[in-house]
């Protein structure tokens, strides 16, 4: 049967509440006052603008100067923020160091004659937050509830009402009530029965709009039957104290008749759809139990109003004309006991509204105001708060970090993955070994010793060669004197040559001797190399990785399951690997977490106990610890399965051999790089040697062209005097100038141009000579290094020299030989030449053997030589 259109649905009365009213309060002196005398002038200065800003918002609250309600809405929500923000900085009582000039009055807004004045913010709290419900429950009923849309707005007022004495029975109204006066509308009763009659008119409007669009019959019923409920839970709070003496009749008869009304509607509605079930006995039953709760609302409708009458009425002849049916029906055809109304499980109900969440509209921790003025207390809960969050986050980080250590550790100990990547192909060597590997490959590696040991024996041929050739220019400059002896006899007075050069002689002897025994050196670096090439050989693999044994398949299988174990593994390890970044995840995501906690505000606003706004705000941390702590149980189960499974793969691939083998290799491998290097540092050192030894033997070449230089002059300048005696000059020419005036004096005379006196029978170098350099202390195997002559060279030897005390003047620019005019070779690819800095030396020194043995050459028994024993 279809529903009468005459039911409550069509009702269009609600309950408003009216705001409490106030007398006027000045905040801005006493708050600047006190801002003054407990921090400073200044600050209370920087805070003026705040101040009036709050003593704006208060005296707007009490003119109500704007009559638009979504704008006094508005107005309420802005004061209660500033009233969060001055109650944490502001201490407002009867106490001397207190904020004590102020005096809250608020008057009761069903009774106005009753009014409550204190001194601290609460009543002044509470009061905004009952007047914000009211305001709302006002926006409520200014809707037009005969659209659909209307009937939506409505109800979502009513939640927002709801929600505001909800926020002012859980916050405020307790802390009010403990005050020296108070009022009962602001009472923790009130506030409580105020947000069920809210939820009432909210569920009423979502009734409404159900019934509009036309649902079903039981739908309806179990809308309506909560919105009964809602009414139920008001008219509870209102028949008790302290509310059944405050409030007028009007209101309880208001409310009681709409729980009426919505449970007989309820019934109403669940007998519709019971008819069409044919559950007449039932039916029956509910119609009357909506029927006897009409009548009995009736009895007290004194003060209700006409429009609710007059819906009750419409009900009530539906639901009879509808028993009246049932009966009839059940008499004739269905003969059904009808059960007794006490019988029957209550009617089904589903509510369809809730109180508006007012946390976050009323949070006042995102408000500038006195952003600037920060209490001792509220600093130190920070700090507090701050060292919890730390401890958090330093437990939780070690836990990771162990994890992650752990995971490490029992991989290197299972030997993972490299045993997979081996049985790909794409195993590698460990990483110090494959760092010594590169070196000897980027040095040359094996194949290069050749070239380095033929450049070892260029630089001996050019040794020799230049060696040689410093031997040629004394032997011809002998020749060439012993030819004009033989010519001019006792005539030609010079000192022998023999006589001059011995020194000279000697230490290209000794360069000599040092050739030799380094080609012997020279020979026993190059067995050595043709002796261990083969050993060495592996280095030169590249990549080096492709010269250790590789892990294979075994060659019979009894059940083919490789790829089932290996596919298995590598599985076990790449959930490892997701694990391991779910945890660098999971610690990045705590410190973004800790970056961005900041609670002072909440610090500032807050009204309640610290601990308490603590234990709330440190559960935040709470999902992501339990992340880790799942993250952690998950890697230990999985570490079981790869041991598991790696221990199988093991067995099946014989891995305890593969690792004996590569071990092996490891071995050979460094006992190359060892014997390479060996060989290496000998290779260098006759490298070093034989430039050093050309700087010096450069140098006495250099010395030897110089004297034979001076030789020429010498033999030029006797000639001629020579020419002129056998050429018969004046006998009085010859008395009168004498040996002594002669151009050129005779060897024999004191006056000394080039050669020292006849005392010491060695030539001395001349006065203009730079003392050559001491080479750098000899390498292993060398006794003493020959000295590096020729970083700073005399001129050169076809420099017609000045008139002066000595035969040479003091050279002013040295030059540097080139190997193709010292030898007559080019130089020899990749010879640097005689560059080498090197210390002084005495300037008769000469090189000494490389060897530390007391004749040129060692006994067959000993290692000698400039490379280490091979």
């Amino acid at each position: 049967m279809a529903a009468s259109p005459s039911t409550a649905a069509t009702v269009n009365v609600m309950l408003a509440i009216f705001e409490k009213k106030t007398n006027p309060i000045d905040l801005y002196r006493p708050l600047r006052n006190y801002v003054a005398f407990h921090y400073s002038e200044r600050e209370a200065q920087n805070l003026d603008d705040d101040l009036q800003t709050l003593k704006q918002l208060r005296s707007d609250i009490e003119r109500h100067s704007d009559p638009s309600l979504t704008s006094r809405r508005d107005l309420l929500q802005s004061y209660y923020k500033a009233l969060c923000l001055v109650e944490t900085r502001f201490p407002i009582s009867s106490d001397q160091d207190h904020v004590n000039t102020l005096s809250f009055v608020w008057f009761d807004a069903f009774k106005p004659k009753q009014k409550a004045t204190q001194q601290n913010i609460h009543l002044e709290k509470a009061a905004v937050l009952f007047n914000l419900g009211a305001v709302y429950s006002q926006i409520g009923l200014s809707y037009d509830r005969n659209t659909v849309d209307g009937r939506r707005q409505a109800s979502h007022a009513f939640i927002a009402a709801a929600g505001s004495f909800a926020y002012l029975k859980d916050n405020a109204a307790m802390k009010a009530s403990i005050g020296s006066s108070t009022t009962v509308d602001v009472s923790v009763e009130c506030a409580g029965m105020l947000e069920r009659l809210m939820l009432a008119q909210a569920q009423e409007c979502v009734f409404e709009n159900t019934i509009a669009k036309g649902s079903t019959p039981i739908v309806c019923a179990k809308i309506s039957r909560q919105v009964g409920l809602y009414y139920e839970e008001a008219l509870a709070a209102l028949n008790v104290a302290p509310l059944n003496q405050h409030f007028d009749k009007g209101w309880i008869a208001h409310v009681q008749l709409k729980t009426a009304l919505f449970f007989a509607e309820a019934c109403y509605r669940y007998g519709l759809e019971l008819h069409e079930k044919e559950e007449i006995a039932e039916e029956i039953a509910r119609l009357r139990s909506g029927v006897n709760a009409l009548t009995e609302a009736k009895k007290s409708s004194k003060g209700a109003a006409a429009q609710i009458l007059d819906a009750i009425s419409k009900l009530e002849a539906n639901l009879n004309r509808n028993l009246e049916r049932a009966v009839k029906e059940n008499d004739r055809v269905y003969l059904m006991r009808v059960p007794s109304p006490n019988s029957l499980p209550p009617l089904p109900a589903f509510s369809m509204v809730k109180p508006m969440a007012m946390n976050e509209v009323l949070d006042a921790s995102k408000e500038k105001l006195f952003a600037s003025l920060v209490p001792d207390s509220s600093a130190k809960a920070l700090s507090r708060y701050t060292e919890m969050v730390d401890e958090i986050i330093r437990t939780q980080a070690e836990k990771l970090q162990q994890a992650s250590e752990l995971t490490r550790v029992r991989l290197k100990e299972m030997e993972l993955p490299d045993s997979i990547l081996a049985l790909e192909g794409n195993f590698t060597l460990p990483t110090n070994l494959k760092e010594d590997v590169e070196a000897v490959q980027i040095s040359g590696g094996p194949a290069g010793l050749e070239a380095e040991l033929q450049q070892l024996k260029d630089l001996r041929r050019v040794n020799q060669e230049l060696l040689v050739q410093t031997e040629e220019l004394l032997q011809k400059e002998a020749r060439e004197d012993a030819q004009f002896r033989s010519q001019f006899g006792t005539k030609w007075t010079r000192p022998q040559s023999s006589t001059l050069t011995k020194n000279l002689q000697d230490r290209l002897n000794r360069f000599a001797g040092n050739l030799k025994q380094a080609a012997e050196s020279d020979g026993r670096i190059e067995r050595s190399i043709r002796e261990h090439s083969a050993f060495m050989a592996i280095l030169d693999s590249r990549p080096i990785e492709s010269a250790l044994p590789s892990l294979a398949r075994p060659i019979m299988s009894l059940d083919a399951n490789e790829d089932a174990v290996v596919g298995s593994l590598k599985q076990s390890l790449r959930q490892l690997e997701t694990l391991g970044a779910q945890r660098a995840g999971l610690e990045d995501m705590l410190k973004e977490m800790k970056r961005k906690d900041d609670i002072l505000p909440k610090l500032m606003t807050s009204t309640g106990s610290y601990e308490d706004l603590f234990k709330k705000e440190i559960a935040k941390y709470d999902h992501i610890c339990e992340e880790i702590a799942k993250n952690i149980e998950a890697q230990e189960q999985l570490l079981m399965q790869i041991q598991a499974q790696n221990d199988e793969f093991s067995a099946i691939f014989n891995l305890e051999d593969y690792k004996a083998s590569r071990e092996k290799c490891y071995k050979q491998i460094e006992a190359a790089i060892a014997k390479y290097q060996e060989i290496k540092d000998n290779v260098n050192e006759g490298l070093k040697f034989y430039v050093t030894l050309q700087d010096a033997i450069t140098n006495v070449k250099q010395q030897c062209s110089d004297f034979v230089m001076t030789r020429n002059i010498q033999c030029r300048e006797m000639i001629e005097d020579v020419q002129r005696q056998m050429a018969g000059l004046s006998f009085q020419d010859n008395k009168t100038a004498g040996p002594s005036t002669s151009s050129y004096p005779s060897v024999g005379h004191q006056t000394q141009r080039s050669y020292p006196p006849q005392t010491d029978s060695r030539p001395q170098p001349p006065s203009y000579y730079q003392p050559p350099e001491q080479p750098p202390a000899a390498p292993a195997g060398y006794a003493q290094p020959p000295p590096p002559y020729g970083l700073h060279q005399p001129p050169s030897p076809y420099h017609i020299p000045h008139t002066s005390a000595t035969p040479y003047p003091p050279s002013q620019v040295h030059q540097q030989p080139t190997t193709s005019h010292d030898y007559g070779q080019p130089a020899y690819p990749g010879w640097r030449g005689p560059y080498y800095n090197a210390q002084a030396q005495q300037p008769t020194s000469v090189p000494r053997p490389p060897y530390t043995i007391p004749g040129p050459y060692p006994p067959p028994h000993q290692s000698s030589g400039y490379y280490k024993q091979q």
